[in-house]
């Protein structure tokens, strides 16, 4: 979206100077004014520059977060099969009393 808008802006500023370069012939355009609009153009390149910098940044960063993501679910599903095998393995805690109630429920 910034792209569009900087590409807007940068034609807007084409037209202006344009505009002036075909008034300018008919009347003397003011310096500061030309100056300005050299600025402006300056501006808008640096800022170009800036969007495509930021841009390349940003693709780094979402590739990056993409591998943790990866491997944020890889180890949250092994921690899962870990807590479960080491549920499944751990032998029941039981008191001497409930063992008996138990073999004498079975008999």
């Amino acid at each position: 979206e910034l792209e569009n808008q900087l590409t807007t802006k940068s034609k807007t500023l084409d037209e202006l100077k344009e505009s002036l370069a075909l008034n300018g012939s008919a009347e003397q355009t003011p310096e500061p004014l030309s100056l300005r609009i050299a600025e402006l153009g300056e501006m808008v390149n640096s800022t170009v520059n800036q969007v495509a910098q930021l841009k390349t940044s940003m693709q780094s960063i979402l590739e990056q977060w993409r591998a943790y993501d990866e491997a944020y679910a890889e180890v949250s599903l092994m921690t899962t099969r870990y807590l479960y095998c080491i549920d499944q393995c751990k032998p029941s805690v039981v008191s001497l009393e409930a063992l008996k109630n138990q073999v004498k429920t079975l008999q």
